[in-house]
């Protein structure tokens, strides 16, 4: 094996290591939102926080092993150009890792999605219950030609 294979190889398994550990948050933050485990959420913040941190140096060294190889006249635009362009061609397990990560990559996006969507229909059906507990749940139109508009609230104002 290649000098730059075994880097590359290094490279892709912590890699896989961070997106696994990130797929694990994300699936545990999805089950915590949805069971409004708020105790939970607080408990993976922590390790929200190292993951970042790990993906943010698995991201600058990417960038460190891409200029490498383009100081070497290397293909740079990619860690998959780069695997498949090696002795190996990029047929070994090597190319299999990259096709692996992207995979989970994808994943990754989803679940953040998921979780991102699930946090926004929660957010919307807070505000929907604020307004009705402001307005005492009778709504007024905005504009009126007959009477004032009553600018008071529920938890400012009696209601009649």
């Amino acid at each position: 094996m290649s000098a730059w294979e075994s880097e590359l190889a290094d490279f892709m398994t912590d890699l896989s290591s961070v997106q696994n550990e990130t797929l694990e948050v994300l699936t545990r933050k999805r089950e915590c939102l949805a069971g409004i485990d708020t105790e939970g959420l607080a408990a993976l913040a922590g390790r929200e926080e190292e993951l970042m941190n790990r993906l943010q140096q698995c991201l600058q060294r990417r960038a460190e092993l891409l200029e490498k190889a383009d100081q070497q006249g290397l293909p740079a635009d990619s860690i998959g150009t780069l695997a498949k362009a090696l002795p190996s061609g990029g047929k070994g397990s090597l190319d299999k890792q990259v096709k692996e990560a992207n995979c989970r990559t994808r994943l990754l996006r989803h679940q953040s999605l998921t979780n991102w969507v699930l946090v926004q229909r929660t957010l919307l059906h807070l505000s929907q219950m604020l307004e009705i507990i402001a307005t005492g749940g009778k709504k007024r139109p905005t504009y009126s030609k007959d009477e004032a508009p009553d600018c008071g609230g529920a938890l400012v104002d009696r209601v009649a």
